[in-house]
Protein backbone atom coordinates (compact mmCIF):
# COMPACT_ATOMS: atom_id res chain seq x y z
CA UNK A 1 0.00 0.00 0.00
CA UNK A 2 1.39 3.73 -0.74
CA UNK A 3 0.93 5.68 2.18
CA UNK A 4 0.81 8.41 0.77
CA UNK A 5 -2.29 7.64 -0.66
CA UNK A 6 -3.51 7.37 2.16
CA UNK A 7 -2.15 8.93 4.81
CA UNK A 8 -4.83 9.36 7.45
CA UNK A 9 -5.89 5.93 7.87
CA UNK A 10 -2.01 4.78 7.89
CA UNK A 11 -1.35 7.16 10.64
CA UNK A 12 -4.06 6.04 12.40
CA UNK A 13 -3.02 2.21 12.09
CA UNK A 14 0.34 3.18 13.59
CA UNK A 15 -0.28 4.77 16.19
CA UNK A 16 -2.50 1.92 17.40
CA UNK A 17 0.46 -0.19 16.49
CA UNK A 18 2.83 2.32 18.82
CA UNK A 19 0.23 2.57 21.49
CA UNK A 20 0.10 -1.44 21.67
CA UNK A 21 4.05 -1.24 21.87
CA UNK A 22 3.52 1.16 24.64
CA UNK A 23 1.49 -0.85 26.48
CA UNK A 24 3.64 -4.09 26.18
CA UNK A 25 6.69 -1.80 27.29
CA UNK A 26 4.22 -0.85 30.65
CA UNK A 27 3.10 -4.58 31.20
CA UNK A 28 6.28 -5.84 31.12
CA UNK A 29 7.65 -3.55 33.71
CA UNK A 30 4.62 -3.35 35.98
CA UNK A 31 2.39 -6.51 35.50
CA UNK A 32 4.48 -9.59 38.02
CA UNK A 33 2.36 -12.11 35.33
CA UNK A 34 3.72 -9.99 32.60
CA UNK A 35 6.91 -9.78 34.00
CA UNK A 36 7.59 -13.18 34.41
CA UNK A 37 6.79 -14.67 31.26
CA UNK A 38 9.41 -15.87 28.84
CA UNK A 39 9.49 -17.51 25.50
CA UNK A 40 9.02 -20.69 27.00
CA UNK A 41 6.09 -19.83 29.24
CA UNK A 42 4.52 -18.57 26.40
CA UNK A 43 5.04 -21.03 23.78
CA UNK A 44 2.01 -23.48 24.96
CA UNK A 45 -0.53 -20.27 25.24
CA UNK A 46 0.66 -19.22 21.44
CA UNK A 47 -0.29 -22.91 20.71
CA UNK A 48 -3.68 -22.57 22.06
CA UNK A 49 -4.29 -19.28 21.16
CA UNK A 50 -3.44 -20.73 17.08
CA UNK A 51 -6.28 -23.04 17.91
CA UNK A 52 -9.00 -20.78 18.88
CA UNK A 53 -8.27 -18.70 16.11
CA UNK A 54 -8.77 -21.60 13.87
CA UNK A 55 -12.00 -22.50 15.67
CA UNK A 56 -13.50 -18.97 15.41
CA UNK A 57 -12.27 -19.18 11.24
CA UNK A 58 -14.44 -22.48 11.03
CA UNK A 59 -17.20 -21.08 12.96
CA UNK A 60 -17.11 -17.97 9.75
CA UNK A 61 -17.05 -15.74 13.28
CA UNK A 62 -15.85 -12.38 12.10
CA UNK A 63 -15.75 -11.30 15.39
CA UNK A 64 -14.14 -13.92 16.75
CA UNK A 65 -11.45 -14.06 14.20
CA UNK A 66 -10.79 -10.80 15.08
CA UNK A 67 -10.59 -11.15 18.94
CA UNK A 68 -8.28 -14.47 18.40
CA UNK A 69 -6.05 -12.16 15.72
CA UNK A 70 -5.08 -9.88 18.89
CA UNK A 71 -4.49 -12.41 20.84
CA UNK A 72 -1.99 -13.69 18.79
CA UNK A 73 -0.17 -10.13 17.90
CA UNK A 74 0.02 -9.52 21.17
CA UNK A 75 1.91 -12.77 21.66
CA UNK A 76 4.50 -11.44 18.75
CA UNK A 77 4.70 -8.24 20.52
CA UNK A 78 5.43 -10.44 23.78
CA UNK A 79 8.19 -12.26 22.24
CA UNK A 80 9.49 -9.09 20.49
CA UNK A 81 9.73 -7.18 23.74
CA UNK A 82 11.09 -10.39 24.79
CA UNK A 83 14.14 -10.43 22.35
CA UNK A 84 15.04 -6.91 22.87
CA UNK A 85 15.75 -7.26 27.04
CA UNK A 86 18.23 -10.13 25.67
CA UNK A 87 19.61 -8.14 23.08
CA UNK A 88 18.03 -10.93 20.69
CA UNK A 89 16.02 -8.72 18.05
CA UNK A 90 12.98 -6.62 18.34
CA UNK A 91 9.91 -6.27 16.51
CA UNK A 92 11.64 -4.01 13.94
CA UNK A 93 14.03 -6.14 13.10
CA UNK A 94 10.91 -9.27 12.92
CA UNK A 95 8.90 -6.62 10.72
CA UNK A 96 11.97 -5.57 8.63
CA UNK A 97 13.15 -9.40 7.64
CA UNK A 98 9.92 -10.06 6.96
CA UNK A 99 9.76 -7.06 4.39
CA UNK A 100 12.56 -8.77 2.81
CA UNK A 101 11.47 -12.23 2.82
CA UNK A 102 7.98 -11.34 0.95
CA UNK A 103 9.83 -9.13 -1.38
CA UNK A 104 12.03 -11.51 -2.33
CA UNK A 105 9.70 -14.51 -2.61
CA UNK A 106 7.19 -12.55 -4.70
CA UNK A 107 9.67 -11.87 -7.88
CA UNK A 108 6.81 -11.90 -10.11
CA UNK A 109 5.56 -8.46 -8.02
CA UNK A 110 9.10 -7.06 -7.33
CA UNK A 111 11.02 -8.48 -10.32
CA UNK A 112 10.78 -9.59 -13.35
CA UNK A 113 9.31 -13.04 -12.75
CA UNK A 114 6.53 -13.92 -15.04
CA UNK A 115 3.71 -16.40 -13.73
CA UNK A 116 0.62 -17.72 -15.09
CA UNK A 117 -0.82 -18.98 -11.99
CA UNK A 118 -0.90 -19.42 -7.76
CA UNK A 119 0.76 -23.03 -8.87
CA UNK A 120 3.97 -21.25 -10.35
CA UNK A 121 3.75 -18.64 -7.29
CA UNK A 122 4.42 -21.71 -4.66
CA UNK A 123 7.40 -23.27 -6.96
CA UNK A 124 9.02 -20.12 -6.84
CA UNK A 125 8.11 -19.52 -3.12
CA UNK A 126 9.77 -22.57 -1.95
CA UNK A 127 12.83 -22.85 -4.45
CA UNK A 128 14.06 -19.06 -3.15
CA UNK A 129 13.76 -20.35 0.39
CA UNK A 130 15.70 -22.99 -0.56
CA UNK A 131 18.48 -20.35 -1.70
CA UNK A 132 17.78 -17.45 0.95
CA UNK A 133 21.50 -16.36 2.39
CA UNK A 134 21.78 -17.57 5.79
CA UNK A 135 19.27 -19.89 5.79
CA UNK A 136 20.09 -22.60 7.88
CA UNK A 137 17.34 -25.50 6.73
CA UNK A 138 18.38 -26.48 3.69
CA UNK A 139 16.22 -29.19 2.38
CA UNK A 140 12.92 -28.99 1.51
CA UNK A 141 11.24 -30.89 4.52
CA UNK A 142 13.45 -28.94 7.17
CA UNK A 143 10.67 -26.38 7.49
CA UNK A 144 8.24 -29.01 8.58
CA UNK A 145 7.84 -28.61 12.51
CA UNK A 146 8.09 -32.08 13.93
CA UNK A 147 5.57 -30.88 16.67
CA UNK A 148 2.57 -30.43 14.16
CA UNK A 149 -0.57 -32.76 14.50
CA UNK A 150 -0.15 -35.94 11.97
CA UNK A 151 -2.89 -34.24 9.85
CA UNK A 152 -1.41 -30.86 9.10
CA UNK A 153 1.68 -32.13 9.07
CA UNK A 154 0.86 -34.73 6.49
CA UNK A 155 -0.72 -31.91 4.13
CA UNK A 156 1.98 -29.79 4.71
CA UNK A 157 4.58 -32.28 4.02
CA UNK A 158 2.67 -32.70 0.57
CA UNK A 159 2.66 -29.46 -0.18
CA UNK A 160 6.13 -28.74 0.26
CA UNK A 161 7.25 -31.47 -1.87
CA UNK A 162 4.49 -30.54 -4.43
CA UNK A 163 5.73 -26.85 -4.64
CA UNK A 164 9.33 -28.77 -6.08
CA UNK A 165 7.53 -30.51 -8.93
CA UNK A 166 6.99 -34.02 -6.57
CA UNK A 167 3.29 -34.13 -7.70
CA UNK A 168 0.67 -35.87 -9.73
CA UNK A 169 0.52 -34.56 -13.32
CA UNK A 170 -3.52 -34.66 -12.93
CA UNK A 171 -5.50 -34.87 -9.38
CA UNK A 172 -7.78 -37.97 -11.15
CA UNK A 173 -4.14 -39.97 -11.05
CA UNK A 174 -4.23 -39.86 -7.18
CA UNK A 175 -7.37 -42.16 -7.06
CA UNK A 176 -5.26 -45.35 -8.43
CA UNK A 177 -3.29 -44.87 -5.38
CA UNK A 178 -6.10 -44.79 -2.77
CA UNK A 179 -7.50 -47.56 -4.13
CA UNK A 180 -3.69 -49.55 -3.91
CA UNK A 181 -3.89 -48.56 -0.53
CA UNK A 182 -7.18 -49.99 0.45
CA UNK A 183 -6.30 -53.16 -1.39
CA UNK A 184 -2.85 -53.68 0.85
CA UNK A 185 -4.48 -52.71 4.02
CA UNK A 186 -7.76 -55.28 3.27
CA UNK A 187 -4.84 -57.85 3.00
CA UNK A 188 -3.17 -57.06 6.48
CA UNK A 189 -6.50 -57.55 8.08
CA UNK A 190 -7.42 -60.91 6.27
CA UNK A 191 -3.66 -61.73 7.58
CA UNK A 192 -4.20 -60.10 10.63
CA UNK A 193 -0.92 -58.88 11.62
CA UNK A 194 -1.28 -55.58 13.87
CA UNK A 195 1.56 -53.60 13.04
CA UNK A 196 1.29 -53.56 9.32
CA UNK A 197 -2.68 -52.83 9.31
CA UNK A 198 -1.20 -49.54 11.64
CA UNK A 199 0.78 -49.01 8.90
CA UNK A 200 -1.13 -49.40 5.98
CA UNK A 201 -4.11 -47.14 7.79
CA UNK A 202 -1.92 -44.51 7.86
CA UNK A 203 -0.37 -45.29 4.02
CA UNK A 204 -4.65 -45.14 3.45
CA UNK A 205 -4.12 -41.62 5.17
CA UNK A 206 -1.76 -39.99 4.28
CA UNK A 207 -3.00 -40.78 0.43
CA UNK A 208 -6.53 -39.33 1.21
CA UNK A 209 -4.92 -35.79 2.33
CA UNK A 210 -3.38 -35.97 -0.47
CA UNK A 211 -6.38 -36.57 -2.47
CA UNK A 212 -7.92 -33.54 -0.69
CA UNK A 213 -4.94 -31.05 -1.30
CA UNK A 214 -5.34 -32.30 -5.11
CA UNK A 215 -8.73 -31.19 -5.22
CA UNK A 216 -8.25 -27.59 -3.05
CA UNK A 217 -9.38 -29.35 -0.01
CA UNK A 218 -7.68 -28.44 3.16
CA UNK A 219 -7.93 -32.12 4.54
CA UNK A 220 -8.01 -30.69 8.52
CA UNK A 221 -11.03 -28.30 7.83
CA UNK A 222 -13.09 -31.25 6.44
CA UNK A 223 -13.17 -33.58 9.24
CA UNK A 224 -13.20 -31.44 11.83
CA UNK A 225 -16.33 -30.07 9.79
CA UNK A 226 -17.38 -34.18 9.97
CA UNK A 227 -16.38 -34.28 13.60
CA UNK A 228 -18.96 -30.87 14.47
CA UNK A 229 -21.64 -32.64 12.48
CA UNK A 230 -21.39 -35.89 14.07
CA UNK A 231 -20.92 -34.21 17.54
CA UNK A 232 -24.60 -32.46 16.68
CA UNK A 233 -26.53 -35.49 15.70
CA UNK A 234 -25.38 -37.62 18.37
CA UNK A 235 -26.32 -34.84 21.12
CA UNK A 236 -29.76 -34.59 19.45
CA UNK A 237 -30.03 -38.68 19.57
CA UNK A 238 -29.13 -38.47 22.92
CA UNK A 239 -30.92 -35.27 23.92
CA UNK A 240 -33.85 -37.17 22.71
CA UNK A 241 -33.31 -40.37 24.55
CA UNK A 242 -33.26 -38.50 28.06
CA UNK A 243 -36.56 -37.14 26.74
CA UNK A 244 -38.03 -40.25 26.74
CA UNK A 245 -36.52 -41.31 29.80
CA UNK A 246 -34.71 -44.22 27.83
CA UNK A 247 -31.25 -45.80 28.48
CA UNK A 248 -28.66 -45.14 25.93
CA UNK A 249 -26.54 -48.16 26.31
CA UNK A 250 -29.45 -50.44 26.00
CA UNK A 251 -31.27 -48.80 23.35
CA UNK A 252 -30.86 -51.07 20.35
CA UNK A 253 -28.72 -49.79 17.44
CA UNK A 254 -31.98 -49.81 15.09
CA UNK A 255 -33.82 -47.04 17.50
CA UNK A 256 -30.63 -45.26 17.21
CA UNK A 257 -30.51 -44.51 13.74
CA UNK A 258 -33.91 -43.18 14.00
CA UNK A 259 -32.92 -40.60 15.70
CA UNK A 260 -29.94 -40.43 13.84
CA UNK A 261 -32.07 -39.76 10.62
CA UNK A 262 -34.17 -37.33 12.51
CA UNK A 263 -31.27 -34.94 13.58
CA UNK A 264 -29.98 -34.84 9.71
CA UNK A 265 -33.29 -34.24 8.14
CA UNK A 266 -32.76 -30.84 10.96
CA UNK A 267 -30.27 -29.96 8.98
CA UNK A 268 -31.55 -29.97 5.70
Amino acid sequence: MDSKIYPMQMNEKLEAFGKLLEIMDELREKCPWDREQTFESLRKLTIEETYELGDAILQADSQEIKKELGDLLLHIVFYAKIGSEKNAFDIQDIISELNEKLIYRHPHIYGNVDVDNAREVEQNWESLKLKEKGRKKKTVLEGVPSSLPALVKADRVQEKVSGVGFDWDRPEQVWDKVKEEVNELQDEIAANDKDKIEAEFGDLFFSLVNAARLYGVDPEAALERTNLKFIKRFNYLESQTLKKGKDLKKMPLAEMDKYWDEAKKLES
